[in-house]
Formats: structure tokens, sequence, C-alpha cells
């Protein structure tokens, strides 16, 4: 019987070794529950009873889930668009162009643009997130022009947008500080079981249907196929051009959503500082979720599981009280650690 102990503890490991090598989705995956042991860890179990502490458990997850539905929501479209072989840094600055349009149409000032129209109440809301839903498509849609026809490289396109987004919406919202109604507050403040989990829910239901888009499309296949082999797939009859423009215009619908739901979370916006980061985050978390930059393989809930390992991540490090600059030190550790096994599971 003693015999036997080594032949299955080396037959074990040698399973777990080609699992964490040929799968990506799950070494995410036990990266994932490694950061939720020490986050438990450092939570500490100084409580006066185990459903004391199992209500501050699951409060702390419900905050850190709401707090990064928003880039969890937006990393769903950098997948796409990594996978297809791009690169977008203009999702922060399109968040802040569709948020200060939102409040534009909904403020309850003097300047409120559907008010003086008389339009209010939930006719306004809903006509206010149509026309973010359709301004984000165009901002995305205009990017993905660029890239197709223009014949921009992806970064220098995006990182033009990013500027311009900005830099314009600065221009226009300087001085002017909208009212966000009460009502429309509810889009992310509905209260279920004494819980805010509308953001929550809004990021689970689009993981969802684009894991099904991805999966079970034939858009989701040409994407894969523009990633791994452009020329192939222009030879193989794909209009390589609009499935890229279709994928920045969805990623574009995207941040448009979190917009609406980080305006409906907050009621306001810092248009100088608002999604300031998003992209480098939502990157991360593409990337550390398996998802290859060199394009043609990753999956939507390999982002998911690395959304929430930044995510867990930056509690953990909060629980431990470690300065805000550093945390951002340890992100960049994990994204190159991601990209080094990507590139070791290449060359095996």
């Amino acid at each position: 019987m003693d015999a036997t102990v080594p032949v299955k503890r080396q037959s074990f490991l040698t399973w777990f070794r080609t699992m964490w090598g040929s799968r990506p989705l799950f070494s995410t995956f036990i990266a994932l529950l490694v950061m939720i042991v020490l986050q438990t860890l450092a939570l500490g179990f100084n409580y006066p009873s185990f459903g004391a502490w199992l209500g501050a458990w699951l409060q702390n997850w419900i905050n850190i889930l709401r707090n990064n539905a928003g880039i969890g929501i937006i990393s769903l479209g950098m997948t796409f668009v990594i996978i297809s072989g791009g690169i977008e840094l203009a999702v922060g600055s399109t968040l802040v162009a569709v948020g200060a349009v939102i409040m534009m149409l909904i403020d309850t000032g003097p300047m409120g643009i559907l008010q003086n129209m008389g339009i209010t109440g939930v006719p306004a809301y809903a006509i206010a997130i149509l026309l973010a839903l359709v301004l984000g498509t165009l901002l995305g849609e205009f990017t993905g022009l660029l890239i197709t026809r223009g014949n921009l490289p992806p970064f220098i396109a995006t990182l033009g947008t990013m500027k311009i987004f900005r830099s314009v919406t600065q221009h226009f919202m300087q001085g002017y500080s909208p009212v966000v109604p009460r009502g429309f507050l509810s889009i992310a403040s509905f209260n279920i079981a004494g819980q805010l989990l509308m953001p929550i829910i809004y990021w689970i239901i689009l993981a969802v249907v684009l894991h099904i888009v991805f999966t079970r499309t034939t858009f989701g296949r040409q994407v894969i196929a523009v990633g791994s082999n452009e020329r192939a797939t222009r030879l193989s009859g794909v209009n390589v051009n609009t499935i890229k423009r279709r994928v920045y215009a969805l990623t574009g619908l995207l941040v448009s959503i979190a917009a609406v739901v980080q305006v409906a979370r907050i009621g306001a916006m810092d248009y100088a500082n608002a999604g300031s980061g998003y992209e480098m985050d939502a990157i991360s978390a593409v990337i550390v979720g398996g998802t290859s930059m060199a394009g043609g393989r990753g999956t939507i809930m390999g982002t998911v599981l690395g959304t929430l390992i930044i995510a867990v991540m930056n509690n953990l490090l909060n629980l431990m009280g470690v300065p805000p600059f550093l945390r951002e030190a340890f992100k960049g550790v994990i994204v190159i650690g991601a990209v080094l096994l990507q590139r070791k599971e290449k060359t095996s």
C-alpha cells in the first residue's frame, strides 16, 4: 500500500502541471481561489459568532462585486477587442463622454435638455439611456473606422480618441454641474433583500449573453479567426474590416452601459478623473483571465475571473493597509506574470 502513494502523488502533480500549462481557465480559477483564501485570512476571524463573520464576509464580497461591476462590463468588450488582435485605450474617455451626455439630458436644473422639452420621469430616463447607448456605439464605430478605413494601428487610433473624447467633454462641461434626479438613481440602487445588487446583476446578465455570442454565433467564431490569422480569414471570404468595426462598436455599447450604471450608482461624474485608468484595468483583467495579447484566444468566463482576481487583490491590499500607489505596482506584477506564462505556454 505504501508503494502506491508516490505513484498517486506523482500522477496528481503531473495532471496539475498539465492543466495549469494547457488550460488558461483552470490556472485563472486556481489563482482566484488563492486570492480568496488570502482575502479571507486578511479579513480575520475576530467576530462574536460564525454568523457575524459570515455576514461580514458576504458583505465584503457584495461590495467588491458592486464596486467592480462597471469595469467588469467594460472588460467584456475589451475581451472581443484583444481576441480580434486589437487594443482599446479610449474606454475611460468614452465613459466620461457618454456619462456627460446622460446627465445633460436628465438634468433637473435650469439647463436640463429633456426637462426644458417637457419630458421628465421615466420617459426622460428611457430616452437618455437609449441615446447614451447609441452614442457609445457610434463612438466605438468611429474608432473602428479609423482603424479599418484610416489604416491606423489600434494603439494610435485609440490613443487619439482617448485624448479627443475626454478633452472635448471637459471643455463643454466646465462650470456645469447637472442634477441627477433621484428616480434615475434607482437604476443602480434598487434595493433587493437589503442590498444594492443591480450593478452586479447587469454584469452577470451581460457576461452570460456575451458568452453565448462568443461561443455560439458566427460573429464569435469570426472574431477568433481574425485574431488568429487575419490574412487567412480575409482570403476565406470574411469581411475582416466589418468584424473589426463591430468589435469596437460592441465595446462602445458596453462602455455606455457601464456609464449608465455609474451615473445611476454615484449620481455624479468627475470629468477630469472618472474612468481614468479603466483601460489599464480592463486590459489587466482580460490578460489575467487568459486571453492572449497576440489575439485569437480567450474566453468571456476567463475575463470575469480575471476581473475578480484584480478586484480581490485590490481589496486584499486595502485590508492589509498597503498604500494606494503601491497597489498599482502589484497589479503590474500580475499582468507581467500572466503575459510571461502565455509566452511560456506558446514556446512549450
